[in-house]
């Protein structure tokens, strides 16, 4: 989702990829949540930080504590700020919550990466739910 925000809101002033510890599997709860405001998702499909054709950032934003040493392990040799953002994983909503409750989960992590990404980037818009 962070990925997919920062590039609504940049357009192509920025260059964004999106990586994860572990490829993991296409979230249909993201593509609703996000779709809500207006952002496909739909063809993203999760992949490594070794999937990255190129690992030349200037910045690397994780959201997990795994995401996150992984990424210093990786930057230890490289002039490269890595910032570590908790961010409560929605996808353990769904063996426990209703499709409603689930779905209210994912929109408090859209909301939650809205106002960080906007906050950290000095960036105006957002969602239009």
């Amino acid at each position: 989702m962070a990925a997919a925000i920062l590039r609504h809101l940049a357009g192509r002033r920025a260059y964004v990829e999106s990586a994860g510890v572990r490829a993991g599997e296409h979230d249909p709860f993201v593509d609703t949540v996000m779709e809500e405001i207006g952002i496909d998702v739909r063809r993203h499909r999760p992949r490594t930080i070794a999937d990255l054709d190129d690992t030349s950032f200037d910045l690397i934003v994780t959201l997990s504590p795994e995401a996150h040493h992984q990424a210093l392990e990786l930057t230890r040799t490289m002039a490269v700020d890595v910032e570590y953002w908790p961010t409560f994983d929605p996808s353990m909503m769904i063996e426990t919550g209703n499709r409603e409750q689930v779905l209210q989960a994912y929109r408090q992590v859209r909301e939650l990466l809205f106002r960080k990404i906007k906050t950290r980037f000095r960036m105006e818009g957002g969602p239009t739910v």
